[in-house]
């Protein structure tokens, strides 16, 4: 079996930390990641990760599709405040023509509503 070698041949994932973490190696290289499944991203001042709404209204659209996953109930502590970074980061997307979708719910910081919700992301990244 041959398997796509181009950057619209893969996606890139992750929850928490590892929400943030996939959208990094896609900002930093669209050229080996077009799409991005972050799951209660953590787009919080830990290591500076609070930059990234502000990044992406000034530097120019990157070719990435970003589905984006959160909800009310998640964390709120000395880093930030887990639901404003993640409704932030849909800001900023929104605001430069990004292709995006953001699934906002009522769930806490686990992969509960993200693990449910899946088979759609994986769907609307890909299609």
């Amino acid at each position: 079996m041959k398997l796509r070698q181009d950057a619209a041949g893969r996606a890139i994932c992750g929850i928490s930390s590892g929400g943030i973490c996939a959208f990094t190696a896609a900002w930093e290289r669209p050229d080996l990641f077009s799409k991005v499944l972050s799951h209660v991203g953590s787009f919080t001042n830990i290591r500076g990760g609070d930059v990234y709404p502000g990044l992406i209204r000034k530097t120019e659209r990157k070719p990435l599709r970003v589905f984006l996953q959160d909800g009310s109930g998640d964390l709120d502590n000395l880093h930030g405040h887990w639901p404003l970074a993640n409704l932030s980061m849909a800001a900023a997307l929104r605001y430069t023509d990004y292709d995006y979708r953001l699934v906002y719910g009522d769930g806490a910081h686990n992969g509960r509503h993200g693990g449910v919700i899946l088979p759609d992301s994986l769907r609307w990244l890909w299609r």
